[in-house]
């Protein structure tokens, strides 16, 4: 009995700096929120890609990416250096099959923080591709974003809103 109280004040002890620590970052700081890299579906796989953002991992947020559908790697990072953090919010997706592969268009708006200045929100899609798991060889190759294009919205419309009810073909 007498152990299983000093483990827990241990662990409430280690715990207590990350918790406080948690309160004094700003939103987009690397560490204030959790890690997420989960590709299981389209959904998760955007909320990991604004996850990766939010936390500073250009890298990882890079591999969410077709190579065909971003530029270089510097220049994409380059892209993020006034960016303090990004809220997003998810609208209904939308899948199709095609020779071998499974897309889904997948309607988004974020809402972006800045250094400096007002927050900016835009809206858009993405387009996800799944080459089927059973026909794939190594290097095995999950769900990824093959096209997005996002624009800004005006007005101060809550985020919710700003989601596309669908999007094009």
């Amino acid at each position: 009995m007498r152990r299983s109280s000093k483990l827990a004040g241990l662990a409430l002890a280690l715990l207590l700096p990350a918790i406080a620590g948690l309160a004094s970052h700003p939103a987009g700081a690397a560490d204030a929120s959790p890690y997420l890299d989960d590709r299981s579906t389209p959904q998760s796989l955007i909320h990991s890609l604004y996850n990766a953002i939010n936390r500073q991992e250009y890298a990882r947020a890079y591999t969410y990416f077709d190579t065909s559908a971003v530029p270089d790697f510097d220049t994409y990072q380059t892209g993020f250096a006034t960016t303090e953090s990004v809220d997003l919010a998810v609208g209904h997706v939308s899948e199709e099959g095609a020779a071998g592969s499974t897309f889904w268009k997948v309607p988004v708006a974020i809402r972006s923080f800045m250094t400096s200045g007002p927050a900016k929100t835009f809206a858009g899609c993405y387009t996800l591709r799944l080459a089927q798991p059973q026909i794939q060889s190594p290097p095995f190759n999950p769900i990824h974003i093959v096209a997005g294009k996002l624009d800004p919205v005006s007005g101060g419309s809550s985020l919710r809103h700003a989601v596309p009810a669908s999007c094009p073909d």
